[in-house]
Order: structure tokens, then C-alpha cells, then sequence
């Protein structure tokens, strides 16, 4: 009885785990295909050291799930820029951000990104603007009608409460705080590194780069706003992150200083994981 209790958890487990390997794989098309990086692996490379830094993530299926939901959602969103099928990569990104909001409430501020993305590419289109409202009335139209199949209508006033645990947004451990405070301040200064170099690379990467900046912005405000002692949300900014960083390593030129930067790259996020383990 007890194995058979455990299978089904089993199985989901390892659901999770495939598609948090798929989420790598995903970044990395993403990166290729937009052209956000060089023809390397480091964006790979990175998420997978952002995961091992923060390990706590990985005890949260919810925050799993929602990344990969808006990863499939900033696909659409950084394809705009071609001006080809525009309203329904509008329509598909704003589906997939309502669906990853079913797994943290506040997700629902990418739609924000949604507004940044057609204000930069193509504002002068009505019809783009009102995409956005069939893409939503679309999804609760969809999930009220499965609902009533199983009975559960009361999910929208469960789930959709847009609450905020205010002890939680600053947490007692001074690890996680001190961890989460390095991550932000690093991840501006790359990102400010990242605006002044490709500065000479003309108008087209660096708004791109302004999308990318976004999305982390909001992946901020989702981290806090959904925090509580069971939740981190911080992977929803492992992405731009990674391009982030990505850039930064790029813009090296001594093939030695490059070298050492990746080995520490990779031997501090161990050794944060292992101080992680001995704190704990």
C-alpha cells in the first residue's frame, strides 16, 4: 500500500525533473534563435549553476513549472521583432504567461512584458493591443469550462488572491538574504556592463537587451510578492540572467582571464551548495 501511495509521487517527480531539463534546452534555443548571445553553450552552462546556487528552488515544483511556461512565453514575445504573425506570437505569449499563472497568481505581471513587447515592435496596430484581451478571455473561458468538469469552479477565488506574506519578503535567514541581496546587485551590474557594450552593436540588440531587463525586473517583483517560508520563485529570473552573464563573458578577450572566470564560475556555485548543506 505504501509503494502505491509512493509511485504517483514518483512519477511526478520525474515529470518535473524532464521538464525542468527541457526548460535547459529551451533557453538554449531561445538564445540561439534570437541571437541574444554568441553561437556558444554558457547560457546551458549558466541556468544549470543558477539551479545548483539556489538547490531550494528545486523543492518547489510550482516555480519550476511557471518557468518553463514563461520561457515558451518569451520565445513568442523576442520573435515579434521579425513583424511576421505577429498577433498570434501575441496571442501564444499571452497564453502562456495566463497558464503560469496557475502556478503563481502574480505571474500574471508578465503580461506587462506583453505591453512592453508590442510597444517597441509594433504599438501603431490596434489589433495588437486587443490581442491580449482574446489571449486572456481565451484562457479563463478554457479553464472555467474544465472546472465545471471536475467540479472545482471555486478554484479562481482560491487560487487568484494576489496575497502578500510580508514577513516572508524579508526572510529571518541571514544565508538566504545574503545570497539573494549578492545575485540582484551582480545581476545589475551585468546588466548595466551588458547596455554600455552593446551600445556600439546598434538599436536592435539593445532593445532586445531592454525586454530581457524587464523580465528580470518582474521576476523580481514575482519572487517577493509570492514569498513565503515554502516558496522561492527566484528561477523565473534565471533566464535573463543567464544572458546577463552570458554577454559579460562574451565581451573577455584574454583567452587566460576568460579561463579563470569559468572555472570559478563553476567551483563557487559548489561551494556555495556544499555551505548550503553545512548550514542546514
Amino acid at each position: 500500500m505504501h509503494k502505491d501511495l509512493e509511485a504517483p509521487q514518483v512519477l511526478v517527480g520525474m515529470l518535473v525533473c524532464g521538464i525542468l531539463l527541457f526548460s535547459v534546452f529551451v533557453v538554449d534555443f531561445v538564445v540561439k534563435r534570437n541571437k541574444l548571445t554568441g553561437t556558444n553553450s554558457y547560457a546551458m552552462l549558466f541556468f544549470t549553476l543558477l539551479v545548483v546556487v539556489f538547490p531550494e528552488t528545486l523543492s518547489d515544483t510550482n516555480t519550476i513549472l511557471c518557468t518553463f511556461f514563461l520561457l515558451l512565453a518569451t520565445r513568442r514575445l523576442l520573435s515579434i521583432k521579425s513583424l511576421k504573425n505577429s498577433k498570434l506570437k501575441i496571442f501564444d505569449a499571452t497564453l502562456w504567461i495566463m497558464i503560469s499563472s496557475l502556478f503563481y497568481d502574480w505571474a500574471v505581471l508578465y503580461i506587462i512584458l506583453v505591453l512592453a513587447a508590442i510597444y517597441i515592435y509594433d504599438p501603431k496596430n490596434i489589433r495588437n493591443w486587443l490581442v491580449i484581451f482574446s489571449g486572456i478571455f481565451c484562457f479563463f473561458l478554457l479553464l472555467f469550462g474544465m472546472l465545471i468538469l471536475i467540479g472545482r469552479v471555486d478554484f479562481f477565488e482560491a487560487h487568484y488572491t494576489f496575497s502578500i506574506d510580508l514577513e516572508a519578503i524579508y526572510p529571518p535567514k541571514w544565508w538566504s538574504s545574503i545570497k539573494l541581496t549578492l545575485y540582484v546587485l551582480a545581476n545589475i551590474l551585468l546588466a548595466f556592463a551588458a547596455f554600455l557594450r552593446l551600445g556600439k552593436s546598434g538599436v536592435g540588440k539593445i532593445v532586445t537587451m531592454r525586454l530581457i531587463a524587464l523580465s528580470f525586473a518582474i521576476g523580481l517583483a514575482v519572487n517577493i510578492l509570492v514569498a513565503t517560508d515554502t516558496t522561492l520563485a527566484i528561477m523565473v529570473t534565471f533566464f535573463p540572467s543567464v544572458i546577463f552573464v552570458t554577454n559579460y563573458i562574451e565581451s573577455i578577450k584574454k583567452q587566460n582571464l576568460l579561463e579563470v572566470i569559468l572555472i570559478l564560475s563553476i567551483f563557487l556555485p559548489i561551494v556555495v551548495f556544499v555551505s548550503k548543506l553545512m548550514i542546514s
